[in-house]
């Protein structure tokens, strides 16, 4: 598993600073009276509501108070007073001051103007995409290439249209993020088994991150265990790997960056990894579960970030799962013996039998039942009974194989289902399952409890049968046989 030094494991961030909502206020505009910006900068003194208005009044007054002044600056500069000293040269100077004025007051409209145009249209434009698409989900009248304006000037309307342009391309990736948190979240919402579900998890989480490997790992009865892993060698491991330890105890994502030309002790993936990340799965303030996720290149920011955001919306769907998991466990299960109940042993049966069939592979059946217990209900009372069963139910369960089916079949009577079992191993477990339970007992006060069990048993396709049914019918009747026989013992089907 990967050890890395500590001084390469980096923490997800924790708890992100305040958003900070900024809520405007009406300007009052007075023309005795400057504005601050937003950033705290002296604005000029306005005279009017339009800036435009603002700046032609300024440039007016400039000209007028130029051609005011000309006229003495002249005699400065030598010129003949009676020359330039004259009402009709100060007409003239503040004339032509006007026009200057007007002059640059056309330019700016010609110059500047489109621009800014240009700019509110675009925006007014983005506005209406937005407003429309909040409620239609249809982005496709806007995009970053045909939406975007010509950026022609390295001045503040350059920068304006820059940031116009980025600002397109800021909400067609948030978009783009939209669709993706959408589509995950539709595929978390439309599975509840648990398996299925971790897969398609996994496979988005990989999606979005561009990872190579990756595991899924969750609290299941008390103890860590895998669900889903892809590319990953001895994914067991991962239980009592410290980093996914650190991010449960931490509650906050872990990354890992390895230095390039580090190998990677016992080999955690198929490939060299650059980066792995440990994304904590936190559910009602509790860590479930965690996210591995192993790349050959670094994680970049939105790749750290889709992982957070899947991992929030894919604990709940885990969540959910399991309990529905638990309430079909607890549905499948007798009350009283902890054994499958007889419908959930009759669905599995059809599934083993079918699989069977079309894999041409075994499939054992044993019913067996308690011998004399109605007398042992009789003379000892039903509590006594009731604990009889749960013993032969406990013993029963500890002589089959591993993945064999225990099904409390009904009152004292019980069905095995033993996938791949011969009737030669059927009939080896049937003696153990006999043996075992003639040993057990009971106590009831002084008394001490013993009891035996008959049972019948066959094996597909050794045991002739068209369907689960006939095969069940004749393993009931070799039951049958066997308690007519003597009880305490063991028939095969005929």
């Amino acid at each position: 598993m990967i050890r890395p030094e500590p001084d390469l494991v980096n923490k997800g961030p924790g708890t992100s600073p305040a958003h900070l909502e900024v809520v405007p206020q009406e300007r009052q505009f007075a023309p005795d009276a400057g504005q601050t910006s937003g950033y705290g900068q002296r604005l000029p003194v306005r005279l009017s509501r339009s800036v435009f208005h603002d700046l032609a009044i300024w440039m007016i007054g400039v000209g007028i108070i130029i051609g005011a002044v000309f006229p003495p600056m002249l005699v400065g500069f030598g010129v003949p007073a009676e020359i330039v000293l004259t009402p009709f040269f100060f007409c003239i100077c503040l004339i032509a001051g006007i026009m200057v004025g007007g002059v640059n007051i056309w330019l700016m409209r010609v110059v500047v103007m489109p621009r800014l145009r240009a700019l509110v249209d675009g925006m007014r434009m983005i506005e209406s995409v937005v407003e429309s698409a909040t409620y239609t989900g249809d982005w496709t009248d806007c995009d970053p290439e045909s939406c975007q304006l010509p950026v022609d000037s390295d001045d503040v309307i350059g920068e304006s249209a820059s940031a116009f342009n980025h600002l397109i391309r800021v909400l067609q990736h948030s978009h783009e993020v939209e669709e993706r948190v959408g589509d995950f979240s539709k595929t978390m919402t439309s599975q509840l088994e648990l398996g299925p579900l971790c897969n398609g998890a996994l496979s988005g989480f990989i999606a979005a991150t561009s990872a190579t490997a990756g595991a899924i790992l969750a609290d299941v009865g008390g103890e860590l265990s895998v669900l889903a892993s892809f590319g990953i060698v001895e994914s067991e491991g991962l239980c009592e790997n410290d980093q996914v330890r650190m991010a449960l105890r931490t509650e906050e994502p872990v990354y890992v960056v390895l230095p390039e030309g580090l190998s990677v002790n016992a080999g955690l993936v198929e490939f060299q990894p650059r980066e792995v990340a440990f994304v904590p799965l936190v559910f009602q303030s509790k860590a479930i579960g965690a996210v591995v996720l192993a790349k050959s290149t670094p994680f970049e920011r939105d790749s750290r970030s889709m992982s957070q955001i899947f991992g929030r919306t894919f604990v709940t769907a885990l969540s959910n799962a399991m309990k529905h998991g638990d309430l079909q466990r607890i549905a499948a299960l007798d009350p009283l013996t902890n054994c499958y109940n007889r419908r959930f042993g009759l669905t599995r049966l059809r599934e083993e039998f079918t699989r069977a069939q079309r894999h041409e592979s075994l499939l054992g059946v044993i019913m067996f039942d308690i011998d004399h217990f109605k007398a042992v209900n009789d003379t000892h009372g039903h509590l006594i009974g009731d604990r009889l069963l749960m013993s032969v139910a406990r013993v029963a369960k500890s002589s089959l194989r591993e993945g064999d089916i225990l099904v409390r079949y009904g009152g004292e009577e019980f069905l095995c289902i033993l996938p791949g079992a011969s009737a030669e191993g059927v009939a080896e477990v049937c003696e153990r399952i006999r043996h075992a339970i003639e040993a057990t007992t009971v106590q009831d006060r002084d008394h001490t409890i013993r009891c035996t069990v008959s049972l019948g048993f066959g094996s597909f396709p050794a045991t002739p049968a068209e369907d689960e049914t006939a095969l069940l019918q004749v393993t009931d009747e070799a039951l049958y046989r066997a308690k007519n026989d003597g009880r305490n013992r063991v028939v095969e089907a005929a």
